[in-house]
């Protein structure tokens, strides 16, 4: 610890004796806690209300502005300051400790959650806001000034950078939402008890301040310790049926529940499929397109690791090679690994035609050197999130396009044209601009309402009106019939979605937020 700031000798001669460099490290700590905390309520409501970048944006703004008036706020402080940063510890502990519990109780149980979101994140950011300058103040006399700022100043954005590339490579994938906001509470409080040692000479009787920090670092290893249990019930109360499958990938929390005759796949709380009644879904998604290239014999399958895509193409005989490229390889190893969802997809993903690759859709049509494909079809979650948003991107579309053949045929899941018109004609909008022949057509799907697609190629085409016959929902009829649009769907003007603007997220957020 050479590089530490060294103590004015001068300064400790009239003052007690401090371990100064151990109290800088307790500034490595803190700050690293209080991001993570900041990084727990961000990442928390983008999984429970979309659009991460206001999510984020929001969080961070009020965090920070919470810490600007926490600091103003300690100036107010001026006695007692070593017991009172103890104290303080200890509070952020069990606030941002428990936050991830608090906000998935209140998701949950009330219709307020922005309000206890805000509230929990105004808290910690004004209690870790105090906790600097206090600390800055107890040392005042034990380290030259330009020294005491510039050694705090540093380790606090160290104690960021190591807790911002700890999160996503380590505590989101390994240990959860829950889990990591009571692990780095008790690391707060471990702190509060690490700092009775250090101030003892300026704390004066210590039993109870040290029962105090055992005591909550106790409560907060309890809760560690029932953290898996907690998740699971209160998903439980969020989710209507059963939960049969839980997992935290890199990107997103995936659970299957189980009801009455059907499982149905969540995606960050989203419904992706109802065993009960996916197969109108994917069957519309694939058919039609086979419906004008019935030789075609190498697909495509952008997302849809669920392999349910992929079963349908590979009830075409003319099918040689199918690549699957899915960002997520925790949705492919499910796929293929949990027996509900491997016997719904037959086990496509272990068919030898079939190649996974686990990349970023729009990364891997960049760089990719495969020969063109046939036939596409682009199964991504809706765009309710910049992240996924950028896959319906004209520039998205003109990537597709360079990796096709002259008369090959895609696919698009476009959302509701009932209940997001819009976003689903926004979709059309951006593939024509891209320079593509759209046909959007749509079929009622029980568990999502009334579904939207794209039919698109890069040639003039006409509707498909003959299908793969022996197919549960569709027949050359009911395909026919799919694209005709009634009034309340019909085509309204929109913007195009680029990469610059990404408008489709804007609408789609507003548009499904008057159904939820």
């Amino acid at each position: 610890m050479g590089d530490l700031p060294q103590p004015d000798a001068e300064a400790s001669a009239a003052q007690p004796t401090l371990k100064a460099p151990l109290l800088f490290i307790s500034v490595l700590l803190i700050a690293s806690c209080g991001l993570i905390y900041e990084l727990v309520a961000g990442t928390l409501s983008s999984y429970l209300l979309g659009d991460s970048v206001t999510q984020f944006s929001t969080v961070i703004g009020v965090y920070l502005s919470a810490m600007g008036l926490g600091s103003w706020l300690s100036k107010f402080l001026n006695r007692g300051l070593a017991r009172r940063f103890v104290d303080l510890e200890l509070a952020v502990a069990l606030v941002g400790g428990f936050s991830a519990p608090i906000l998935f109780q209140a998701f949950a149980h009330t219709h307020a959650f922005r309000v206890v979101l805000y509230s929990t994140v105004v808290a910690v950011g004004t209690l870790v806001g105090l906790e600097i300058p206090i600390l800055m103040r107890i040392l005042k006399d034990q380290v030259r000034f330009k020294d005491l700022v510039a050694g705090v100043l540093t380790l606090d954005y160290i104690g960021a950078l190591f807790a911002s590339l700890l999160f996503p490579l380590l505590l989101m994938p390994k240990l959860g939402l829950v889990r990591t906001s009571l692990l780095f509470g008790l690391l707060n409080a471990g702190v509060g008890l690490w700092s009775t040692h250090l101030l003892k000479s300026q704390l004066g009787p210590i039993f109870w301040i040290r029962f105090r920090c055992v005591a909550v670092m106790g409560l907060l290893a309890i809760g560690l310790a029932f953290a898996g249990k907690f998740t699971l019930a209160v998903e439980e109360e969020i989710f209507a049926d059963e939960i049969v499958y839980a997992r935290d990938s890199d990107y997103q929390r995936i659970v299957l529940t189980r009801g009455r005759g059907s499982f149905q796949l969540f995606l960050n709380g989203n419904l992706q499929f109802s065993s009960a009644d996916e197969y109108r879904y994917h069957e519309a998604l694939v058919h039609p397109a086979f419906g004008v290239r019935p030789d075609a014999k190498r697909v495509l399958v952008c997302g849809g690791g669920d392999g349910l895509a992929v079963r349908e193409v590979l009830k075409h005989p003319s099918v040689q090679e199918v690549v699957l490229v899915d960002l997520d390889p925790a949705m492919t190893d499910m796929a293929r690994r949990q027996p509900m969802v491997r016997q719904l997809n037959g086990a496509a993903l272990d068919d030898p035609r079939v190649k996974v690759v686990n990349a970023d859709a729009m990364v891997w049509l960049q760089e990719t050197t495969a020969p063109p494909f046939d036939l596409a079809f682009v199964d991504f979650p809706d765009p309710n999130t910049y992240a996924l948003g950028k896959l319906y991107t004209s520039r998205f579309y003109r990537l597709l396009q360079r990796r096709l053949t002259d008369d090959a045929m895609i696919t698009v899941q476009s959302t509701s044209p009932l209940m997001a018109r819009q976003s689903f004609w926004c979709i059309t909008t951006t593939m024509e601009a891209s320079g593509l022949k759209v046909r959007p057509f749509h079929l009622a799907v029980p568990s999502f309402g009334v579904w939207g697609f794209a039919l698109a190629s890069k040639r003039d085409f006409a509707p498909p009106t003959r299908v793969l016959p022996g197919l549960r929902h569709l027949s050359d009829e009911a395909t026919a019939a799919m694209f005709a649009f009634p009034k309340d769907m019909d085509r309204v003007p929109v913007e195009v979605n680029r990469l610059d603007n990404q408008v489709l997220v804007h609408l789609y957020t507003r548009e499904w937020r008057r159904w939820s």
